[in-house]
């Protein structure tokens, strides 16, 4: 049986200590990316969701920029492969559909670029470093094909 989750969105000043647990886990222990490289300062301008379990333990984070570039997508470790990710882009692309935005962009590491290649995203340009990991950036027209659709609840 998968394990059931929901998506929620969120802001940085209500739920922040809990988008930066998954993050700080993520990025900073597991992969171990200097804290520097995720704390930005974009996060309070920022569209968020958070992936919780059953029990409300948060287990995904990721985030809209207003300028229409996903990114600080986090899953823990054991909820990787049972479609949190793929919950929690597909909710910040419904984000970006209902504020009209025209395409979304990520920083793909070069390890995940097939997953969102997946998602109908493109590579565009040459692959770069960024926090000591190879990346490229992704790209996704948003055009009448994709329509929003209601908050995002995964079983």
């Amino acid at each position: 049986m998968e394990p059931r989750f929901r998506i929620l969105r969120c802001s940085w000043r209500d739920h922040g200590a809990l988008l930066a647990l998954v993050r700080q886990k993520v990025f900073a222990v597991e992969m171990r990316i200097a804290p520097e490289h995720d704390q930005d300062g974009r996060d309070p301008g920022s569209f968020h969701v958070l992936a919780v379990a059953e029990d409300g333990a948060p287990v995904g984070a990721g985030r809209l920029e207003p300028n229409g570039t996903i990114g600080r997508i986090a899953v823990l470790m054991p909820w990787r492969q049972h479609g949190v990710g793929s919950a929690l882009l597909e909710e910040l692309i419904a984000i970006a559909l209902e504020r009209g935005q025209q395409q979304v962009t990520l920083a793909a590491p070069i390890t995940a670029q097939g997953f969102y290649e997946t998602h109908q995203f493109q590579p565009a340009g040459c692959v770069y470093m960024e926090a000591g990991i190879p990346h490229r950036t992704m790209r996704l027209a948003l055009g009448a094909t994709r329509q929003a659709r209601p908050q995002h609840l995964a079983s």
